[in-house]
């Protein structure tokens, strides 16, 4: 039989399928493993390559493989996509995998380790948190509107509802029957502002401790929940050959449908980490705001694309241009130095 080179392992929560092949890419076996013996079968197995898709789950057992000896390469699910062959089954996918693999330009994700997970896991909760808390306030505004009362958009608002509700002017015109659902979605308001907030400390510390995200900090636009969660969630800035490749790994370069040598660019792609991307958007549109109030400095670049473009569309380049400096930040581990605006 020939030696395995390459294995592509389709993962799930209980079944496991393994696609080994040689190093011509011809298939040697292909094999269903429950979870209880995935480990079990990988540790007598020769060492390989052991390809994954990088989905839930993925950078575990990508560690867990590591440690028995295997060369373990996460692919993004879209680029496995392509090698699938008709229908959709564990071994299909799995020797999709194992194909992609083997591909000499294939591009992978870097394994991350347990503390990198366990630090990006603040913005996860705290963006659980948010959401939890706009659809509460959806939830009081919406109720209140089927009694008469509309209140302003907005999280200040909110409080002043509460007021209200709690034996102010709304509660005196409300049902009796519902007045004690709205003081229980109230209280919930109330106990997610303040885990938010404790959250928000959490973050503030660590961006002080961080070295890195002291230095994203002096970015404009950038501060500690950016700066930490760029830190935490971004691969090692070494990965990318040049700043364009992060930004396109972030989705904030255009959209491409270009064709017989005519270049047709549309909007950015949004095809990568979704969570940095709206970060650094959400800090570009502060500085945007600010500069068409203030004004923006004379002669530079972001004063320039005011004038020429449209805001909305100047808040996205800016956040490209912030991705840029982040990866250039990086890599050199500088802090940031404002460009000079030379004037005529």
């Amino acid at each position: 039989m020939s030696e395995v080179t390459t294995i592509g392992l389709d993962i799930a929560k209980q079944v496991f399928h393994a696609h080994g092949a040689d190093a011509a890419g011809r298939a040697v076996f292909s094999r269903r493993l429950t979870r209880g013996k995935l480990l079990d079968f990988f540790a007598a197995h020769p060492r390989c390559m052991v390809a994954l898709e990088a989905c839930g789950g993925a950078h575990h057992w990508a560690r867990e493989l590591q440690a028995i000896g295997h060369e373990v390469r996460l692919i993004p699910p879209a680029y496995v996509k392509p090698y699938v062959k008709r229908h959709k089954n564990d071994a299909v996918d799995a020797e999709a995998i194992c194909e992609a693999a083997q591909r000499p330009s294939m591009r992978f994700v870097a394994v991350k380790t347990e503390q990198q997970q366990a630090a990006a896991l603040v913005f996860r909760t705290r963006d659980l948190a948010v959401k939890q808390r706009t659809q509460l306030g959806n939830a009081i505004r919406g109720h209140l509107a089927e009694y008469g009362w509309v209140a302003p958009k907005g999280s200040a608002h909110l409080a002043m509802l509460a007021d209200l509700l709690d034996g102010g002017e709304i509660g005196e015109t409300l049902p009796e029957a519902a007045r004690p659902m709205f003081a229980m979605m109230v209280d919930m308001l109330a106990g997610l502002d303040e885990r938010i907030a404790a959250l928000d400390k959490e973050i503030a510390r660590r961006a002080r401790e961080d070295e890195v995200a002291r230095r994203l900090m002096t970015i404009p636009g950038i501060g500690p929940i950016t700066a930490t969660a760029i830190a935490a969630i971004a691969p090692p800035a070494e990965t990318f050959a040049k700043g364009r490749d992060f930004a396109a790994w972030l989705g904030l370069v255009p959209k491409q449908a270009s064709t017989g040598g005519k270049q047709k660019l549309g909007a950015i792609s949004k095809m990568g980490e979704r969570t940095l991307r709206r970060l650094l958007i959400i800090g570009s549109s502060a500085v945007v705001l600010q500069a068409s109030k203030r004004g923006a400095p004379a002669g530079s670049w972001l004063e320039g694309m005011l004038a020429r473009k449209p805001r909305m569309l100047v808040t996205v380049a800016l956040a490209n241009k912030m991705a840029r400096t982040v990866w250039a930040l990086l890599v050199r581990q500088e802090d940031y130095r404002a460009p000079v605006v030379v004037t005529a």
